[in-house]
């Protein structure tokens, strides 16, 4: 139906059925509309192409068949819970054949199928240059994410559904949006309505419970799952323009660095029976909203800076050894609502490795510090998500976007973020979530046994919006996210055990960057023409 495949469906019209026909629909559509003529990848003015008056072997069947019956866990599925495995065959007769396990895997099966096809220059035809084409495909990890900030810059909702789409092309299966920040809140919580309507930057950039119903609908008929994240209790200060009384060491000018990671400052309250009623009214209002679609939600809790407690009116301490069990009871708290809404907390390393908290079991740990914190994650019994923002953080190297004072202007110079340099997509590349772990040395600090690799769900890369916005996203994040997302389906390594060659990654994510430009992407340049043109390529020569 075109609402599915407009992705503005919601659950009563959602089925296994209704999934694959919407895929088929859009892959009719690609084939039928993509014009990506593979030129800048063959020497110059060279017949690269198929003739035009050339015997032609038409398709003439595509046959597409699930091998088993979705589980009810399809439209929400944990971290492995449905597979994504398919196979795909292309004769040189012109029969194609698809086969899945789930409507997921079909999904993804015909994702692939509308990459090998190429735009005739003479616009009269497509074609695929491949046949025979084998493809049994399976991914490596099973947890492949994109984290979008939309709380520092502001995205409309058509913006998040164009990088679903992106996503899913690229078979990312998950998008976690950092919904809220110190910044602003523009997430509408009707129970709650100040939040928005004094937290969002201006009337009009918030999203409405409908607007985040469609966004979860569109991510969920393209098998990726969107979640959400309301990080506490620090990065809070934008609650204080409704409910001053809830937040503590707000906005502190100038030395706000004193008590937060960024301005403005402010973190939740940690002894106060407001802040409870507050959790309590927006927990039973936003939860049951996201549960059909999510099987997770994210509570935060990074970068928690205990100088912000000295000046909480309910604590007035700064020790861990106050702040600690405090910390504690707000995660259970907030945990037990997750829970009873059906869906899997998700924090961020901190609290497990810095706060030592006692999570539960079910819980997940983002981790972004650094390899060893995966490992130290992994000792203690829990599941993991990567993502090293020494590799992984895409929004790295663009400049500091805090002004130096001016009066001293010069220890700043050249005024560079806190994680530069920028992490090309090489850099990315060379990074996967078994990144410097052993499982052989057991007196290595990212030492864990081999029975413990299945606890690494895989990964998320991450794009913060302190300088990114809708109109430059797609630039800052693609094709370098293309990169993480290979890492994440196929691996770094070959089957066996060799680092993948970075000039055939090269070629392929060229190829790859044209075709998602022709489809609307905002993509950066991986090569110039040059380079993908000459058969020897732009390869170092060992000598610089």
């Amino acid at each position: 139906s075109s609402s599915a495949s407009n992705g503005t469906s919601n659950l009563n019209t959602a089925s296994s059925y209704a999934i694959v026909q919407a895929a088929i629909q859009r892959a009719q559509e690609r084939l039928l509309n993509d014009t990506f003529v593979p030129w800048k990848f063959h020497p110059r003015h060279s017949g690269f192409e198929p003739a035009a008056n050339a015997t032609k072997v038409f398709i003439k069947s595509v046959t597409i068949q699930q091998n088993a019956t979705d589980s009810s866990a399809v439209l929400k599925p944990m971290a492995g819970e449905v597979s994504e495995n398919y196979t795909l065959s292309i004769s040189t007769t012109g029969t194609v054949a698809i086969t899945a396990i789930s409507s997921i895997g079909i999904i993804r099966a015909l994702d692939t199928f509308t990459q090998l096809f190429y735009q005739h220059s003479t616009d009269t035809a497509v074609y695929c240059p491949y046949a025979p084409v084998a493809v049994l495909d399976a991914p490596k990890f099973a947890h492949r994410g994109l984290s979008m900030d939309v709380a520092r810059n502001y995205y409309p909702p058509s913006s998040i559904m164009h990088t679903i789409d992106v996503l899913a092309w690229n078979k990312f299966n998950r998008l976690r949006l950092h919904a809220t920040d110190a910044q602003s809140w523009p997430l509408d919580i009707p129970a709650l309505p100040e939040l928005s309507t004094k937290g969002a930057y201006r009337k009009g950039l918030s999203y409405s419970p409908q607007q985040l119903t469609e966004i979860q609908a569109y991510g969920m008929y393209r098998g990726v799952q969107v979640y959400i994240e309301i990080d506490m209790p620090g990065h809070t200060s934008v609650i204080a323009l409704a409910y001053p009384d809830l937040i503590a060491a707000y906005n502190i000018q100038p030395n706000w660095s004193t008590y937060a990671a960024e301005p403005p400052s402010g973190s939740l309250k940690l002894n106060s029976s407001a802040v409870y009623e507050f959790l309590h009214t927006l927990w039973e209002d936003l939860l049951p909203r996201l549960a059909p679609y999510s099987a997770y939600f994210h509570t935060g809790g990074d970068e928690v800076n205990p100088n912000a407690y000295s000046l909480d009116d309910t604590v007035r301490s700064n020790q861990t050894s106050v702040l600690q069990p405090l910390i504690q009871t707000l995660v259970d708290y907030n945990h037990d609502y997750v829970r009873a809404a059906g869906m899997t907390p998700i924090v961020w390393e901190e609290m497990l490795l810095d706060w030592n908290l006692t999570l539960g079991s079910d819980v997940i740990v983002q981790t972004w510090l650094s390899d060893e914190s995966v490992a130290k994650t992994v000792q203690k019994g829990h599941k993991v998500l990567a993502g090293n923002y020494n590799y992984w953080y895409l929004d790295c190297g663009y400049g500091s976007w805090v002004d130096p004072p001016p009066s001293t202007t010069n220890p700043y110079y050249p005024y560079n973020d806190y994680c530069t340099p920028l992490k090309n997509w090489h850099l990315i590349y060379s990074h996967s979530p078994f990144a410097s772990l052993s499982t052989t040395n057991t007196s290595s600090a990212t030492y864990i046994p081999p029975s413990s690799l299945d606890l690494i769900l895989g990964g998320e890369v991450h794009i913060w919006s302190e300088k990114t916005d809708p109109f430059n996203f797609d630039a800052v994040v693609w094709p370098r996210a293309a990169a993480a997302a290979e890492v994440l389906w196929s691996g770094n390594q070959d089957a066996e055990g060799r680092n993948r060659s970075l000039v055939e990654v090269g070629k392929r994510l060229g190829v790859w960057r044209e075709r998602m430009v022709e489809r609307g992407v905002g993509a950066g340049v991986v090569q110039m023409v040059w380079c993908t043109q000459d058969e020897r390529g732009c390869v170092a020569d060992g000598l610089g």
